[in-house]
């Protein structure tokens, strides 16, 4: 299981995570995606315990916590959903010229 953290300042690290999430057991991996373009971090993360009990425990604990500013969002994170290319993922589409 895999906890998403959503709604964080920019300004957020994986140190500062680290420190709340390890109120509630230990953190085995965090992972701050950043924007490729800006390299600025993009608002959430991804925090795993070693445990199921220490996840459900922060996820109960912090989920709507007011935290750097924000109300921040704490639950399972989801599997992440097959996507579709832009295009329609089809190199049968009628040219338009």
């Amino acid at each position: 299981m895999s906890i998403f953290v959503g709604n964080l300042s920019y300004e957020i690290s994986q140190d500062d995570l680290v420190e709340v999430f390890k109120d509630y057991g230990e953190v085995k991996r965090v992972h701050v995606p950043v924007d490729k373009e800006t390299g600025r971090n993009r608002g959430f993360a991804f925090v795993e315990m070693v445990s199921k009990g220490q996840e459900t425990a922060a996820i109960e604990a912090l989920d709507g916590a007011d935290w750097m500013g924000r109300s921040i969002k704490v639950n399972q994170a989801r599997d992440r959903e097959e996507r579709t290319p832009f295009n329609g993922g089809g190199g049968d589409r009628k040219k338009r010229y």
